[in-house]
């Protein structure tokens, strides 16, 4: 499928130009890469274009979408950036001509389908290097200095949709998979009453908080909220992995600082560039009695009948996934008496620019009442969590006591 002879130079640029129009917003990314790479196909006369993204890690270049020569991409073709055609194409900033693919240590499936000739041009979006686009033919096409530059505008096309695309998508998965681990319905707690919020920040998207609750075989109540440093897609797989860790290591053992020491191996270990902080708290319905563990957390708000909420004094370890001397992690006790209400949280409902954390643990001091979980996380969330909120993650957990003294 060849361009016509009579197509000038400035048609071709122009539709090259046009492979994005808006008629095409309604497809989906996978599509819509499809529909623009026909396009290119069409326009320089070529047998095939595939898009190569980058792996995450930046050692590979990935088939993700292909016309022509399909079968690519259902193979997960991989090309390794060391490779001579990735090489010298991610290392130019213009698109490189390859006249006969034997010359160059290209992907084996593409000689085999019967490629000889390349252009290949990085697809750069924001500064970041996304991929690759590669455009050929069955046989020596003689690329020219114009189809060169016309595979070069593409490409720049491209990754801006694939820039676009990738994000949309990341924060649907993320979104799905944040609310898919959080708990769906909370365990009923003996004598007493548990509710919680999540609450998307504005300015970030989804990011690394959850909180869980879970009851254990001894008959006491597990509870947990973390926060993951980072936010999108990656920081939310890494905060599933925690809470399924976490869940394991409960089983196993009824002290929250060596859980705690636990998932803090494991991050180490399995989760190199990871870092969370972390409560573990493990309340006894039958003694009104708690046990928790701070990783780097907040220490809960505690109201006591008849009071204001006041920080629970208790001492604060490192993050999980940092490395420092391996000091034992410790564990703090607290009685709950009737109508007590005690409060987890994450940085993201306390913490406003320009303003110091003190006043924000004050508003939330201020802000618990005597009442049933479910009315103090309200209330919680409509004095604190406004349009002038920080644009962060809001999380909140609160455990209180039956026998209401308001």
């Amino acid at each position: 499928m060849h361009a016509s002879a009579g197509t000038s130079a400035e048609e071709r640029l122009r539709r090259i130009e046009l492979v994005t129009d808006t008629s095409l917003a309604h497809l989906d990314v996978n599509e819509l890469l499809r529909e623009i790479l026909a396009r290119v196909r069409d326009v320089l006369g070529v047998d095939m274009a595939t898009v190569l993204l980058l792996d995450p890690g930046g050692e590979e270049l990935i088939a993700t979408a292909s016309v022509g020569v399909e079968d690519e991409v259902r193979q997960g073709v991989r090309v390794p950036v060391g490779n001579d055609f990735a090489a010298a194409v991610l290392d130019s900033e213009r698109a490189v001509v390859f006249d006969r693919v034997d010359d160059v240590l290209i992907s084996t499936p593409l000689q085999q389908k019967g490629i000889r000739s390349l252009v290949g041009a990085p697809m750069v979006a924001g500064g970041d290097t996304l991929g690759v686009l590669c455009v050929g033919a069955f046989g020596e096409h003689g690329f020219t200095d114009e189809d060169a530059g016309l595979v070069r505008i593409a490409a720049d096309r491209i990754a801006s949709v694939s820039k676009v695309g990738s994000s949309r998508a990341e924060r649907i998965a993320a979104t799905v998979l944040q609310h898919s681990l959080l708990p769906s319905r909370l365990p009923s707690v003996p004598g007493a009453s548990i509710d919680g919020r999540y609450i998307a920040g504005a300015d970030h998207g989804i990011g690394g908080d959850w909180y869980d609750v879970f009851e254990l075989p001894s008959g006491q109540i597990g509870i947990v909220i973390g926060d993951v440093v980072g936010h999108g897609l990656l920081a939310a797989v890494v905060m599933g992995r925690l809470r399924s860790a976490l869940r394991a290591y409960a089983l196993d053992d009824e002290d929250p600082a060596r859980v705690l020491h636990k998932l803090d191996r494991k991050v180490t270990h399995f989760e190199p560039d990871a870092m969370a902080t972390v409560c573990y708290a493990l309340y006894d319905p039958a003694e009104a009695r708690l046990e928790f563990s701070l990783a780097g957390h907040l220490p809960p708000v505690l109201a006591l009948p008849g009071d204001c909420g006041d920080l629970v004094k208790a001492p604060v370890d490192p993050p999980v996934g940092v490395e420092v001397s391996r000091r034992e992690r410790r564990t703090t006790a607290v009685e709950l008496p009737e109508s007590s209400v005690l409060c987890f949280y994450t940085d993201g409902l306390i913490e406003r620019r320009q303003r110091s954390i003190d006043i924000g643990l004050n508003s939330l001091c201020e802000a618990i009442e005597c009442a049933p979980a479910q009315e103090v996380c309200t209330t919680i969330t409509n004095r604190l969590v406004t349009s002038a909120s920080g644009g962060d993650d809001v999380t909140l957990l609160v455990l209180s006591r039956h026998g209401w003294c308001c």
